[in-house]
C-alpha cells in the first residue's frame, strides 16, 4: 500500500515528534526545579603583603603600566614574576546540578574572578581562572590552581581599593533554561601605593 519511502517518512517525523515533546518536557522541568549548588574557595597566599580573613596574599608588584592602566602581579617570591601564580584551592560539592534534569546532563562552567568598584563602573570584573566540568562524573572535584589570567584594570582604580574574589557557575544543559549562582569572599584590599 504505502511504499518505503512513505513508512521512512512517517517513522522520521513520530520519531522528531517524539523528541520535541522530551524537549519540551525537559524546558518544563527546569521550572520545578531550582537547583541550589554549593561549594567553597579557599585562597592560598604565600607572603606578607595583603592580609584578609581568608589568608595572606603576595603581591609581586602593583604598578601602571606605560598606558595607563594598573597591573597586579599575584605571586610567590621564591617565582620570577610572570608567573603570577595566585593559589585557589576549589572544591564544589554538587553533583546534583548535574541530576536535576530529567533528560540530558547538562555541563558546568566555572570561574573566579575579582570583582571591585570604580567611580566610572559601579562593578568591574577581571577573570582569573575558569574551567567547564563536562558530566557529573567530574562534579565533584577538588583543584589547587594558580590564575590564568593577569590582574590588569583599566585605568588608575586599584590603589587602596577593596575587592572580592567570586566563585561563579552556570549550568548549561543541552535543552532547558540555563542557571547561574555564585560565591563572593570579600574583605581584600590593594595596597595604597605602586611599588
Amino acid at each position: 500500500m504505502h511504499s518505503f519511502g512513505h513508512r521512512l517518512n512517517g517513522l522520521l517525523t513520530f520519531s522528531v515528534t517524539i523528541l520535541a515533546i522530551m524537549c519540551a518536557i525537559a524546558s518544563l522541568s527546569d521550572n520545578l526545579n531550582t537547583p541550589s549548588p554549593t561549594a567553597e574557595i579557599k585562597v592560598h597566599f604565600y607572603s606578607h603583603m595583603l592580609i584578609s580573613g581568608i589568608g595572606i596574599m603576595n603581591i609581586n608588584w602593583f604598578q601602571k603600566q606605560p598606558q595607563g592602566n594598573d597591573e597586579v602581579v599575584f605571586g610567590d617570591i621564591h617565582r620570577p614574576p610572570f608567573f603570577c601564580p595566585l593559589f585557589f584551592t576549589i572544591i564544589h560539592h554538587r553533583e546534583a546540578d548535574f541530576k536535576y534534569h530529567l533528560l540530558v546532563d547538562p555541563q558546568l562552567f566555572i570561574f573566579v574572578a575579582a570583582e571591585y568598584e570604580t567611580p566610572k563602573n559601579s562593578l568591574n570584573q577581571v577573570s582569573l581562572w575558569d574551567a567547564i566540568i563536562p558530566a557529573k562524573e567530574h562534579a565533584k572535584f577538588w583543584i589547587h590552581t594558580s590564575n590564568k589570567y593577569r590582574f590588569v584594570d583599566q585605568g588608575n582604580n586599584l590603589r587602596g581599593k577593596k575587592f572580592n574574589l567570586t566563585l561563579h557557575w552556570h549550568v548549561m544543559p543541552k535543552t532547558g533554561k540555563m542557571f547561574a549562582d555564585k560565591i563572593v569572599m570579600a574583605g581584600y584590599s590593594f595596597p595604597e601605593e605602586y611599588r
